[in-house]
């Protein structure tokens, strides 16, 4: 039979994927082992999806069918507890009604969820050291230019990494330990157990992937030394990053076509010069794809820009190399004009890095970055006064309603431009080539005549003809020196855009985390130092956002006015080519 649970507490869906379920429901289960804290199921109405395992008793199959035949009587065995990542975490913090073993249980008399369940949690099983990377099997010390292929991707899903290297070298002035909570050990796990502030039912959400949650919930504790810091200052226009104080810039250049293991693998190599080295170093693809992984998983709150997608065939021809260096340049372009991403280790080891094994001590020191997720936050270092938050949620709203009408307009402008091209290389082309030919049968026509007199008129209609085919031939031609570029810049735009729902979904989540903690001091369930210490780490990542929302805007209106003046200088060009062409044209007539 089936393997089905009876449902103990309401549970209302609010996430896609989330299934409701009522109490006293029999549901069938998917797999009795559970996914970080939730079921996978289907209801009594069929419809399928998570629900949280501690709001279930997964009944056994005579359980099963004694529910179903007798309503009146229910079975109290409560499965063992799920073994899980967050094992001693309920599903929605510990404000969550749980039934694991050795809990002392506070039930109402409607048999409702209680307000809190404290409880003596087992102690955290030993986690094994993960990393992201490790979703694509174990990185290897081979030499680094053949550890992957173009094909693999380091990192598939960046998000929080438990169990990171601690890098305690230099622990001396320049480095001091910081952490969100300052209690002792075990009066933090009492506080824990009895804190009012619920965490994210869903697992799987931004907010606790990114460790936004686990860092205003004050669970965050890392070493963090002076070059980690990242400042956020108060600017004219509000919260903005502190800028780099030697800017550089990087050329990516001569795209070769390089072999190894005796010409059984072929890949592209690029020439990569930054400007504050001087240096030039070879980059394949595979490595900006790992630089790019490492970053977001890195930097929860920024956006970093997205490298140009991957092509299973055709990687050779030169049209794709070509674009795909665009991309490139576009993409290193707004690395080196971040204020944070340029001046951090990874990107200035990938720039500046010549030596085999320096490269591989790098690489595994990156991968093992303990400043990633809910750490990342600690490096953070804000202006004095604390932001509004009510201003802070308007900004936030104003910006998402801002980046949905950008990205709808972007693809607008992509669509017409693309089809404009379009029409260029073909249609434009193709017409103008016609009236060219017409000109020149006309002329040919005339030359019949055999009259000496109308050899000048034959041979100027005759060069209006060429000067129509080659007015043809700029047509094709010019949607790569205009055209392109601007779509270049909206697939790049596009990626941020693309970026920032999850940004915004951080941000909001502490904003919940700051009103929940405001109304339980109200009602008595917080005290107010916990709810101060929710204020101030949310006061952290507010101005982390604000300060990436106004860096994106000062990029923006740089880049599209630089490249809206490109195209209509190259439009102008164009057209005052095309005006030399005719003018010599009617010059023939002139010289009759």
């Amino acid at each position: 039979m089936a393997l089905r649970a009876r449902a103990l507490y309401d549970f209302n869906s609010e996430n896609p994927g989330e299934v409701s379920v009522k109490e006293s429901e029999v549901l069938t289960l998917f797999s009795e082992q559970d996914i970080e804290g939730w079921f996978e199921g289907v209801n009594s109405k069929g419809e399928r999806g998570l629900f949280p395992a501690s709001y279930v008793e997964i009944l056994k199959n005579d359980a099963a069918s004694t529910t179903n035949n007798n309503s009146g009587s229910s079975s109290t065995s409560v499965d063992t507890y799920p073994n899980s990542r967050y094992s001693n975490i309920p599903p929605g913090g510990f404000d969550a009604p749980s039934n694991p073993p050795n809990a002392t249980e506070n039930f109402n008399k409607a048999g409702s969820p209680p307000a809190f369940v404290t409880f003596t949690a087992p102690p955290p099983q030993q986690q094994p050291q993960q990393h992201a990377y490790q979703s694509v099997g174990q990185p290897s010390d081979d030499d680094w230019d053949d550890d992957w292929d173009d094909n693999s991707t380091v990192a598939d899903e960046p998000g929080t990494v438990g169990g990171r290297y601690r890098d305690f070298e230099g622990n001396g002035p320049s480095t001091y330990r910081v952490s969100t909570c300052s209690m002792s050990r075990g009066s933090a796990q009492q506080a824990k157990s009895s804190a009012t502030v619920s965490r994210n039912l869903n697992r799987f959400s931004t907010f606790v992937k990114s460790g936004g949650e686990a860092f205003v919930l004050g669970e965050a504790s890392g070493f963090v030394k002076d070059g980690d810091k990242i400042c956020v200052v108060m600017g004219q226009f509000g919260p903005e990053w502190q800028e780099n104080p030697y800017p550089f810039s990087c050329t990516i250049d001569d795209p070769t076509k390089q072999t190894k293991f005796k010409g059984m693998k072929s890949y592209i190599s690029y020439k990569l010069t930054p400007t504050h080295t001087q240096h030039q170093v070879n980059r394949r693809y595979k490595h900006f794809d790992w630089l790019y992984a490492r970053l977001v998983e890195k930097f929860p709150v920024i956006s970093v820009p997205h490298i140009p997608e991957k092509q299973a065939t055709g990687r050779f021809e030169e049209d794709f190399i070509s674009k795909r260096r665009k991309g490139l340049i576009w993409w290193m372009n707004h690395m080196t004009s971040h204020p944070v991403l340029s001046k951090c280790d990874v990107f200035q080891h990938f720039l500046g890095c010549t030596d085999e094994k320096a490269w591989k001590q790098g690489k595994r020191k990156a991968e093992k970055d303990d400043m990633v997720g809910a750490n990342f936050f600690l490096t953070i270092s804000t202006p004095a006064a604390p932001l509004d938050f009510q201003e802070v949620e308007s900004k936030i709203d104003g910006f998402k309603t801002f980046t949905k009408r950008m990205d709808e307009s972007n693809m607008q402008l992509n669509g017409t431009l693309n089809e404009f091209a379009r029409k260029q290389i073909s249609g434009f082309k193709k017409e103008y080539q016609k009236v060219g030919i017409s000109f020149k049968v006309l002329s040919q026509a005339f030359e019949m005549d055999q009259q000496v007199y109308s050899t000048g008129l034959n041979q100027a209609i005759s060069f209006t003809g060429d000067a129509y085919e080659a007015v043809g031939e700029y047509f094709s031609e010019q949607p790569g020196k205009d055209v392109d570029p601007i779509m270049d810049l909206i697939a790049l735009y596009q990626g941020h855009l693309a970026n920032y729902p999850d940004i915004i979904h951080v941000q909001k989540g502490a904003l919940t985390k700051v009103k929940e903690s405001q109304k339980h001091v109200e009602e008595g369930k917080m005290d107010l130092a916990q709810a101060e210490g929710i204020n101030e780490r949310c006061n952290i990542i507010s101005c982390a956002t604000l300060a990436e929302i106004q860096h994106f805007h000062r990029i923006r209106v740089r880049d599209f006015k630089t490249q809206m003046q490109h195209f209509l200088q190259q439009q102008i060009s164009f057209f005052q080519k095309i005006t030399g062409k005719l003018e010599e044209a009617l010059q023939k007539y002139d010289n009759m």
